[in-house]
């Protein structure tokens, strides 16, 4: 069961707030058991139940990696059966770069630009992305972080500056060079907004 954005474009945009809303209870719940167990909490199989979260009834193969062909823009991903094994490449990057690289955006930029680069699944990629991201900036600083508004709510309110952060790492990647850096800068930006807007 799915609903067509162009078939009815309220009830579309309807249940995809609420599924945001639902995400967003998981994610709580993957952050306090990331937080007991550890960094290696972060898998494919909770990826898979927040992207399955974000697309439910409006796409009908959520919370399993895509496989088939899939375009974006100018972006053409890589092939679908390249996906398995660049994913367990980004998880393994992440996992042995978390008590080496103690910068609390970069690894979270890192996975936000990868999982977008990647595109692992046949909807909600983005937002998806976007809920990993804020899971490793909690678990950077070790807590649920306060605030009102959080940084994937913020990415979604300005976007700009979001795919130009993108297209940064993409240019450097494609000149064969890794560099986050300018989406590191920017999802640390948000982070300070976040936390000085807490309560």
């Amino acid at each position: 069961m799915s609903v067509r954005k162009a078939d009815n474009p309220e009830l579309f945009e309807n249940v995809q707030e609420k599924n945001l809303l639902r995400q967003y209870d998981l994610l709580l719940n993957c952050v306090e058991i990331g937080l007991e167990k550890g960094i290696e909490s972060f898998d494919k199989y909770m990826l898979w139940a927040l992207n399955a979260a974000a697309v439910a009834n409006i796409a009908q193969f959520g919370g399993r990696f895509r496989e088939e062909p899939i375009y974006v823009g100018n972006h053409i991903p890589p092939h679908y059966q390249k996906v398995p094994e660049l994913m367990d490449r980004f998880f393994s990057m992440v996992h042995e770069n978390w008590t080496i690289i103690d910068h609390p955006t970069w690894l979270p930029a890192y996975v936000l630009w990868r999982m977008n680069w990647i595109h692992p699944f046949v909807e909600g990629n983005g937002r998806t992305a976007r809920a990993a991201c804020y899971y490793l900036l909690c678990m950077r600083q070790g807590r649920l972080l306060p605030g009102k508004k959080i940084v994937p709510e913020r990415i979604r309110d300005n976007r700009q500056p979001y795919y130009e952060a993108l297209r940064a790492a993409d240019r450097a990647w494609d000149d064969g060079h890794f560099d986050v850096s300018q989406l590191a800068a920017y999802l640390s930006d948000l982070l300070k907004a976040q936390l000085a807007d807490a309560p």
